[in-house]
C-alpha cells in the first residue's frame, strides 16, 4: 500500500514515515506540506492512501481532500483530526474522505485504518458519522435548487427495498442490523448495500451515511 502523508509539521511526518516504512505491507512513497503540494504528489504519485492533515496554511486539508477526490478516484483520503466531534472531521467527509483518525492515535491504531482505507472500507463507524452529522446539521445545504434536485435524480434510481436500506445504513445500522430490522438475509443486505454504491456513486459506507442526510432521506434529531 503507497500512503501520501501531508502535515506541515516534518517531525510529524518523519514519524509516520518511519511507523509506515517499518511495515511489510506499506510505505511512505511522498511528503507534503500544504494541501496544495499534497493534490500535485497525489496527482502525480496516485497514492492507495493520502493522510491528511486539515489544519494548514494555504490550500487546507479540506479543499486538498475535495480536489484530491476528484481527480484521483482511486485514492481515499484518511482524515488526521484533533477530536471526534470536530468541524473538520465534518467538513472532511463531506468533502469525500472515507474515514478520519484522532492524532493521538496508537500507532497500531493509524495502521489498522490505513489498511482498511485501501481495502475499500470505510474507516469511521457509521454511528459516529451520524453523531457527527448531527452534531453539525446546522450546517448541511437546505433541500431544494440545483443539490436538491441532483439528490432526487440520484434516490430516484434506487429501488423501494434499496431506499430502506439506505435509510437504515443513515441511521447507523450495521448490515447484521438491518437484516434483523429489515427480515432480510444479511447477504441479501450486502448484495442491496453494493448496488446503492454504484448506483448513487458512492465511495463507501461513510459517504452513503453523509448522502442520506444531505438528501433528507435522514432528517437530523
Amino acid at each position: 500500500m503507497r500512503v501520501l502523508l501531508v502535515d506541515d509539521e516534518p517531525l510529524l511526518r518523519m514519524a509516520f514515515t518511519m511507523v509506515l516504512d517499518a511495515q511489510d505491507d506499506m510505505a511512505a512513497v511522498g511528503e507534503a506540506g500544504d494541501g496544495a503540494q499534497a493534490v500535485r504528489m497525489a496527482q502525480q504519485l496516485r497514492p492507495d492512501v493520502v493522510l491528511m492533515d486539515v489544519r494548514m496554511p494555504g490550500t487546507d486539508g479540506i479543499e486538498a481532500t475535495a480536489r484530491i477526490v476528484e481527480s484521483c478516484p482511486e485514492s481515499r483520503v484518511l482524515i488526521l483530526t484533533t477530536f471526534d466531534l470536530d468541524e473538520y472531521a465534518f467538513a472532511g467527509l463531506r468533502a469525500g474522505a472515507s474515514g478520519f483518525l484522532l492524532k493521538n492515535a496508537l500507532p497500531e491504531e493509524l495502521l489498522t485504518a490505513i489498511r482498511s482505507v485501501a481495502a475499500g472500507d470505510a474507516v469511521v463507524a457509521p454511528r459516529i458519522t451520524r453523531r457527527l452529522l448531527e452534531h453539525f446539521a446546522h450546517q448541511l445545504p437546505a433541500p431544494g435548487g440545483a443539490e436538491g434536485q441532483e439528490s432526487a435524480e440520484r434516490l430516484a434510481r434506487l429501488t423501494a427495498r434499496e431506499r430502506e436500506v439506505l435509510v437504515e445504513v443513515g441511521r447507523g445500522l450495521s448490515n447484521t442490523e438491518i437484516a434483523a430490522s429489515l427480515h432480510l438475509a444479511e447477504a441479501t443486505v450486502k448484495t442491496h448495500f453494493s448496488r446503492i454504491l454504484v448506483k448513487l456513486e458512492l465511495r463507501d459506507r461513510v459517504q452513503a451515511v453523509v448522502f442520506a442526510y444531505e438528501s433528507r432521506l435522514v432528517h437530523p434529531a
